[in-house]
């Protein structure tokens, strides 16, 4: 993608919209899912897949796309946001998250639509597609996350720490220096721990450290709700269980293993250059191995949706799959 110019300036977001339609949908367990949608009831429908997991939606996210031209469909995954009972690991899987996109497609009468993620929504919109081809018009993605024991590894104990040392140091701080040579593990006990002032010292310091990270700007970008304490349980209990249980997938690299089923379907990659939470190279082995579809390496950016860059080639996407 070319820069910007003066005569093509950067797209910005689409103007700030209220929901036309709310609720809470039951699932077939404990879990109630927070659902809204957007923009116009008659568009053209998209499901926005948060990050975390256990990030939840903001009202920022409904900006990526046009409201004359889309019905925007997002939700509270499993234990974060809105949806209840809160930060709850029961039966909170992958794959219970796509029988919920499949239980709200069905409840709001949609045949297929296009499927928006970024980040770990990323890799539960890959994941969703692999298993419901037939349901997915198009993907947007964005900051390509596959849950490999690579990335894992880099991002939690060694890799990024060397980028943004002074991050780290606060992250491995609550953990005593014999237990550092599994840093996911430390955190996983804390974290489900029954010691509610240790969960929540040690899900303010999970959850900071990849806001501190998640922009190229560095720890002074960190978005207050990271360090807010009900974000950061839910946040980083769920996040930390689905790392451990390497995504709940069948073996390391499944989501590469399965693309072939889904390079049929028309996809858009965003991708910063100097993203250090889901670094590059990700995206470029989804590239490697799915060659149709279009990578968008964004060459000014890290991780952050916010970020200028990311957000013009976002909404250069989200045109693109409604004019598709």
């Amino acid at each position: 993608m070319a820069f910007p110019t003066p005569d093509h300036p950067r797209r910005d977001l689409y103007p700030e919209i209220e929901p036309f339609a709310s609720g809470w949908m039951e699932t077939d367990g404990v879990h109630q899912i927070y659902y809204e949608e957007c923009g116009n009831p008659q568009g053209l429908p998209v499901v926005v897949l948060h990050g975390g997991p256990g990030g939840a939606v903001n009202p920022g996210m409904r900006r990526f796309f046009d409201p004359a031209r889309y019905r925007i469909v997002l939700f509270d995954q499993r234990g974060c946001g809105q949806s209840r009972p809160n930060a709850s690991l029961e039966n909170n899987t992958t794959w219970t998250l796509i029988e919920d996109i499949e239980r709200l497609r069905e409840r709001l009468g949609v045949d297929r639509w296009v499927v928006f993620g970024g980040s770990w929504g990323s890799t539960l919109s890959l994941a969703y597609a692999v298993t419901h081809p037939d349901r997915v018009l198009s993907l947007v993605l964005r900051g390509i996350f596959l849950l490999t024991k690579q990335e894992l590894h880099w991002f939690y104990q060694n890799g990024a720490s060397m980028i943004f040392p002074d991050a780290w140091e606060r992250f491995v701080e609550p953990i005593p220096e014999a237990e550092r040579g599994d840093l996911m593990g430390a955190y996983y006990k804390r974290l489900i721990g029954d010691d509610v002032a240790e969960r929540e010292r040690c899900a303010i310091a999970w959850s900071s450290w990849e806001g501190e990270t998640v922009s190229a700007a560095g720890p002074d970008a960190r978005p207050d709700k990271f360090a807010e304490p009900e974000f950061a349980v839910a946040f980083a209990r769920i996040e930390n269980w689905f790392f451990t249980n390497g995504g709940f997938f069948e073996e390391d690299g499944w989501l590469l293993n399965q693309v072939y089923r889904i390079r049929h379907i028309p996809c858009w990659i965003a991708q910063g250059r100097f993203d250090v939470v889901t670094p590059m190279s990700g995206a470029w082995a989804l590239h490697r191995a799915w060659p149709e579809a279009k990578l968008d390496i964004v060459a000014d950016a890290g991780h952050a949706s916010s970020e200028p860059g990311i957000v013009e080639s976002l909404v250069r996407a989200t045109d693109w799959a409604a004019g598709l």
